[in-house]
């Protein structure tokens, strides 16, 4: 069968399957801002520093006044944040730092540790401020999870995308069979996604109502793949209707067929080889045994993973909406017209 089995989605995170290790959907409709980057309206009923009540539609995760999550430490895989909506503050221990939305995505391998805050600034203070992301979790192999942090910004106009018949296909990392698509920005060179044969694709999928989108079948023999229909209202996959929010395990060996009812639908695919190594996960660290999760304390306790070179442990890059990165002392900033800058 096409659908080895379906979950119903819980608000966070959402189940996964190796080489991936977590996946969570922010979808914030914060308020208007207070003019110094929190909220305009009381936060005192929350749980400061730890809110994620999602009380009104929003948290605070532990951010206090602005939202988001202070500087904190990984190590042993990736990070993989694609923001829909809003703008996302970035700043780590290398000394890079971005200011980004609209589509654009953030690759950050942890290798041997990093230290990183990712804020939310409320930046209207005329307005409501939504946020919305994806922010997923990729493994790095055993032979590479001790590698060089890094960095990498792919901007929204130059994900590629296809388009044909109410039908919007992003591919994040990936490329499907068949399709007239344009080459992806490579993933950076220690992520298992720079494997060939490990088949990783990261894709979102927008249907509008009606339309229908058929799944081209994985590459590889040994490749899983799960489609999250967070937002498919009237949807069928594979001829099952999707009653709710729910992730499919599907054959990844197989095309799948996704058909929207009589609403527009957003999904989100993750697929790829499995690693199929030895996970052990405490926190922040993700590695192969108990012993180099101590290790990893251990080193960060010792080093800071570089120490902390912002002055405040969440920090804001301004009231300037301008999207932009600085990686390594060069400023980056979106193409023109879709170009490479």
């Amino acid at each position: 069968m096409s659908i080895r089995a379906s979950i119903p989605l819980q608000p966070r995170p959402w189940p996964v399957l190796d080489p991936f290790l977590f996946c969570v959907h922010h979808d914030d409709a914060y308020p208007r801002g207070d003019g110094a980057f929190g909220p305009a309206v009381p936060i005192a009923a929350r749980a400061l520093g730890n809110d994620f009540s999602r009380l009104d539609g929003w948290s605070l995760y532990h951010g206090h006044p602005v939202p988001g999550f202070p500087a904190h430490p990984h190590r042993g895989f990736e990070t993989i944040t694609v923001v829909r909506r809003g703008r996302v503050d970035h700043s780590d221990s290398m000394g890079a730092a971005a200011r980004y939305g609209d589509g654009d995505v953030q690759w950050l391998t942890a290798g041997r540790g990093i230290v990183h805050a990712e804020m939310f600034p409320l930046l209207e203070s005329e307005q409501p401020n939504p946020l919305e992301l994806f922010q997923i979790w990729l493994n790095l192999p055993a032979a590479r999870k001790l590698c060089e942090p890094r960095f990498v910004m792919f901007w929204g106009e130059q994900v590629p995308r296809w388009q044909h018949a109410g039908v919007t296909l992003r591919c994040i990392a990936g490329r499907p069979e068949g399709l007239d698509i344009d080459p992806l920005p490579g993933p950076p060179p220690d992520s298992w996604a720079a494997h060939a044969d490990a088949d990783v694709a990261v894709w979102t999928l927008q249907l509008d109502p009606g339309s229908r989108f058929t799944l081209p079948a994985a590459r590889g023999r040994e490749t899983r793949r799960v489609l999250y229909a967070f937002d498919a209202p009237g949807a069928t996959v594979a001829g099952q209707a999707v009653g709710g929010p729910t992730a499919f395990d599907l054959d990844a060996q197989s095309a799948v067929d996704v058909v929207a009812g009589g609403a527009r639908c957003e999904l989100l695919m993750l697929q790829g080889r499995p690693i199929g190594e030895p996970v052990a996960q405490h926190g922040p660290f993700v590695m192969n045994s108990r012993a180099e999760l101590e290790q990893a304390y251990a080193d960060y306790q010792r080093t800071g993973f570089g120490g902390w070179p912002w002055a405040d442990p969440a920090p804001v890059h301004g009231a300037d909406p301008r999207r932009f990165a600085r990686v390594d002392g060069a400023e980056q900033e979106p193409p023109v017209n879709g170009q490479k800058s």
